[in-house]
């Protein structure tokens, strides 16, 4: 690698996801034509320190991984760099760990560091920033939950996944006349679960933002067998609490990680199957909504913010994060995007359009907003209706 070029580091880190090599391209190619050599690090923040390890990015090694799942530079949500611990736990990394990353990157010369990652890692990023370490952030998480961005790439191929077991399943349930209970990720924040069941033909979907009962789900499934339909696809997000206020979970929570959610799906089947005598079967889709290929919509988004982060570094647009605000890709700082959760909003149109289409969200229906479709005037210039359509 020339060492008369300027550098460029990128890494991904916390939970892999479909488009992560589609930013690692998008950022290699923009780069290059910018005239910077790119350098990634193996095993995200971890590759930055003792032992230090890394690629250089060529035109070989990053062609053809466009459509491919997962990340050529690797990825862990473990060791030494953890910054979150809950929902609004966050710690403050050592400051040896710091000052090492800082030798590391005055030792290449890297004028700038793409960090590919959720809030957990970005968290990460802000710290950096923080301590003079030239970062610019890239948002990637399945569950669409940081704030400050419209949508992370690798929600719509979670969903896309989602929605495809919904499909295989409304014909197996519709065959034995069962209740099937769906469970997909998304730990706080009930979009994958939201966007799945309606696009999937759910019929009863629950998720963290909306106080469900099971007298209501039980209520929703026996009025569907009234109306002749003798099967039901119950939709659940892993983070949806219990009427009893609890969140079901595979392992206690080490000092350090936070609590593994996972298992509501086979409590809330059990409970339907003990409550109304029926034939009800649970499917946990787990890590097959984080591997495969991308779709369309994650990778055009994936490598637009992989392009845009370049830019940022380029003009020294360091501490903020690209983000999507449709139809552009604009770009805010990362404290912005790490400091709430981005969760479904109860009377959002997503949750109206459900309801209008007779779907439970396993409480009272009466206490909805009414369905309303808001009226804007009409677009003045295509400029203004492509607004509009974005």
């Amino acid at each position: 690698m020339s060492h008369t070029r300027k550098r460029i580091g990128i890494l991904t880190s916390g939970g892999d996801c479909p488009g992560l090599n589609a930013v690692i391209r998008g950022a290699y190619k923009s780069a290059h034509k910018l005239g910077y050599d790119v350098i990634g690090f193996l095993r995200g923040y971890e590759g930055l320190i003792d032992p230090v390890s890394y690629i250089t990015l060529t035109n070989r090694n990053t062609s053809g991984i466009l459509s491919q799942g997962g990340t050529i530079l690797g990825s862990t949500n473990k060791g030494r760099f953890v910054t979150r611990t809950g929902v609004d736990d966050r710690q403050e990394l050592d400051p040896e760990l710091i000052a090492a990353v800082k030798v590391t990157i005055q030792q290449l010369g890297i004028c700038g560091l793409v960090c590919i990652g959720g809030d957990g890692s970005l968290s990460i990023a802000q710290q950096f920033h923080e301590n003079g370490i030239p970062v610019v952030g890239v948002p990637k998480t399945i569950d669409n939950d940081l704030s400050a961005t419209a949508y992370t790439f690798g929600f719509d191929s979670a969903v896309a996944c989602a929605t495809d077991a919904l499909d295989r399943l409304h014909t197996t349930a519709a065959a034995h006349d069962r209740v099937m209970v769906l469970e997909v990720m998304g730990r706080h924040a009930g979009w994958i679960a939201l966007h799945s069941g309606i696009a999937g033909g759910g019929d009863v979907i629950l998720i963290p933002e909306i106080e469900w009962s099971y007298e209501n789900v039980c209520r929703a499934i026996l009025e569907r067998e009234a109306r002749g339909k003798k099967f039901t696809l119950v939709v659940v997000a892993e983070g949806a609490p219990l009427p009893s206020g609890d969140c079901v979970t595979q392992e206690r929570r080490a000092e350090s990680r936070q609590v593994r959610l996972g298992g509501v799906g086979n409590v809330v089947a059990a409970e339907i199957q003990s409550r109304l005598a029926r034939e009800t079967r649970c499917v946990v889709l787990g890590h097959l909504q984080r591997g495969g290929t991308p779709t369309t919509f994650d990778r055009v988004l994936a490598t637009q913010f992989g392009a845009h982060a370049v830019g940022l570094i380029h003009h020294g647009g360091f501490g903020r994060m690209v983000c999507s605000a449709p139809p552009r890709i604009e770009s805010v700082p990362i404290i912005d995007a790490v400091s709430r959760l981005r969760v479904v909003d109860p009377h959002c149109t997503d949750v109206q359009a459900a309801r209008a289409l007779g779907i439970s969200f396993g409480d009272d229906p009466s206490v909805g907003s009414p369905f309303v479709c808001e009226q804007r005037e009409s677009a003045e210039s295509p400029a203004e209706l492509a607004t509009v359509g974005g």
